[in-house]
């Protein structure tokens, strides 16, 4: 099987790494050279346009920053430069709405396609342990599921179009939530007397223990591994998480949800995201409970 993957940045270049080393032939192509040189040094054979890359591929897999490059990508010529009949996986974070446009784009250029995002930031893509979530055809999800064995470690098929990128929009705004509840924990418990080692043996053992606490504990020291212990170095960036709050948002309002902790985190997120926040983990957020 030949995949074409476009998109080789901080997610795209280990998951196309993966499928390398898992003996697929992969072709990239990303707008930044220095990002193709890497994955060229990892097995990935260099492109010099998307259209080539998806020349003669049976998978297209794209890894793109926002819904208007899926679209852009997908009505500029990159289906027709591909053979009649093949997949377009998009592991993008999109709307739902541009997840089901792009669905009928390139159905009606007759390929089959699949949305399906991902979680577990740019750890899970190097260790290959990411979460996928998938919106399309159970015949195109049959035909993909070896390769998001090889990329990811749980994989769900959410239903039609759009349902992947629904499943990703909802887990990660109740992420968001969380990660803000347990920053104003470690708060709490900091101006109450209470070392971020203790309250962390309490939390990581009882009711309240979550991935946002044993994981990606947001103060430095209890969890080693974690982004807080290493300078917020992402992990999943305060940038992406605020772009994918606001298709939270756009979610719930679009659908008349009441979800009042969903829009408060997005707010919190929003406010936060600056340009010297924005390439930290999200969990960095715990400045601004620490003021003062």
């Amino acid at each position: 099987m030949k995949i074409a993957f476009l998109g080789l940045g901080n997610m795209g270049s280990h998951m196309a790494r993966n499928l390398v080393d898992a003996g697929y032939s992969v072709t990239g192509f990303d707008v930044v050279q220095a990002a193709i040189k890497v994955a060229a040094e990892h097995g990935v054979t260099p492109a010099e346009t998307a259209e080539d890359a998806v020349n003669g591929a049976d998978v297209v897999i794209t890894m793109f920053p926002a819904g208007k490059h899926v679209l852009e990508a997908y009505s500029s010529g990159l289906l027709a430069a591909a053979d009649p009949g093949i997949l377009f996986i998009d592991s993008s974070t999109i709307a739902v709405d541009d997840a089901v446009q792009a669905a009928k784009l390139a159905t009606d250029a007759g390929h089959s396609t699949l949305d399906a995002p991902v979680s577990g930031g740019t750890t899970g893509a190097e260790k290959g342990t990411l979460t996928f979530m998938v919106g399309g055809s159970q015949e195109a999800f049959d035909k993909a599921k070896p390769l998001f064995d090889v990329m990811g470690r749980q994989v769900v098929h959410a239903g039609e179009s759009g349902t992947g990128q629904a499943a990703k929009i909802v887990n990660n705004m109740a992420l968001a939530i969380n990660t803000i509840g347990t920053a104003e924990a470690f708060t709490l418990g900091k101006n109450l007397g209470l070392s971020h080692q203790t309250l962390y043996d309490v939390m990581s053992t009882s009711a309240a223990q979550s991935w946002s606490v044993t994981t990606n504990c947001p103060v430095p020291g209890p969890v080693p591994g974690s982004p807080a212990s290493n300078d917020y170095r992402p992990g999943f960036a305060t940038g992406l998480m605020a772009k994918d709050l606001t298709l939270a948002r756009e979610a719930i309002e679009s659908t008349n949800t009441p979800a009042d902790f969903g829009m408060a985190a997005y707010r919190a997120y929003t406010e936060f995201n600056s340009e010297d926040t924005s390439g930290k983990d999200f969990s960095a957020i715990i400045a601004t409970k620490q003021k003062g």
